[in-house]
Order: C-alpha cells, then sequence, then structure tokens
C-alpha cells in the first residue's frame, strides 16, 4: 500500500506530525510520499490512502488544505481513504471552563470541518481525525506528539486491514 501525506504548516509542527505518519506508514512495510501544498509537483498525487494536515489558525484550518480539497482530482480518489490531522494549542495545565469549551468549539473542530468538505467533495474520508497539541504559539509539539501520532497511524492501518 502507498500512503501520501498532503499537509500545510506554518512553524514547522504540522510538517513534524506528517513525517511521524510517513515514518509510521514506512515501519509498517507500506510507501509514503509526503507534499507540502506550498510546492507544486508535476503530477497529481497516486496512492491508497491520503492523509491531510494542518495546523489550526484562528478556529480554522488553513485556506491553502482546503484549497487543496477542492481541488483533489475525485477520479483518483473517491474510493480510497482520507485521513485529516491538524496542530492545535495545547491547554494550560489548569484550563478554565470556557477554554475547554471553546477548545471544542474551534481547534477541534476545524478537524471536522475539514473532515466535512472531504466527504462534500466526494472523498472517503475517515470520520476520527488526529489533533496533536503543540506548546506555545510556535511550538514545539507536545512531548508525546511523535509517539500519539505514530499510535494513530498504526491504529488506522489496522482498522483498514479489518
Amino acid at each position: 500500500m502507498k500512503g501520501v501525506v498532503v499537509y500545510d504548516t506554518y512553524y514547522g509542527n504540522t510538517k513534524l506530525v506528517a513525517e511521524a505518519i510517513a515514518e509510521q506508514l514506512r515501519a509498517e512495510g507500506h510507501e509514503a510520499e509526503l507534499r507540502s501544498v506550498r510546492e507544486r509537483y508535476p503530477a497529481s498525487p497516486q496512492g491508497d490512502i491520503m492523509f491531510l494536515g494542518s495546523p489550526v489558525r484562528l478556529g480554522s484550518t488553513t485556506r491553502r488544505i482546503k484549497k487543496y480539497v477542492e481541488k483533489i482530482d475525485t477520479g483518483v480518489w473517491k474510493d480510497k481513504t482520507v485521513v485529516v490531522f491538524t496542530t492545535i494549542l495545547a491547554l494550560p495545565p489548569n484550563p478554565t471552563e470556557a477554554r475547554i469549551e471553546s477548545r471544542d468549539k474551534y481547534d477541534t473542530a476545524a478537524g471536522r470541518k475539514l473532515v466535512a468538505l472531504a466527504k462534500s467533495a466526494g472523498l472517503k474520508a475517515f470520520d476520527d481525525q488526529l489533533w496533536v497539541e503543540v506548546t506555545g504559539l510556535k511550538g514545539p509539539l507536545i512531548e508525546t506528539g511523535v509517539e500519539k501520532t505514530k499510535q494513530f497511524t498504526h491504529d488506522i492501518l489496522l482498522s483498514l486491514k479489518n
């Protein structure tokens, strides 16, 4: 199986998550291709599963990743699994109830909206999504971020076998 990992990033944190997904795909014997939406490629990606990633900024995924989803070749990808991942700001050690509600309303909802956008574009988007927390506005990822990413990727691959 070949996985294509497409991402947008501002400070490099989402790229780190994308790289961890690719690393886990390879560790489980699959091919992996990384693609930044900020670069141009000679051809559309070809693969069996796609991971789409974006940082969450101001409660939304980036315009670049949304445009990528809107322009994706549905003839190639409509029957293949698409999985969404995002990086979000970590909660402080003792978050207020308002901050927890805000996180559900904006931060984690941004990934759900990207899943919905992918589905509306005719893609077979996986309902479960990965979000990895970032400490501070620019990072780094939380200490367990890469481990969480690899476990999530493993679980997705396992679910596709069943």
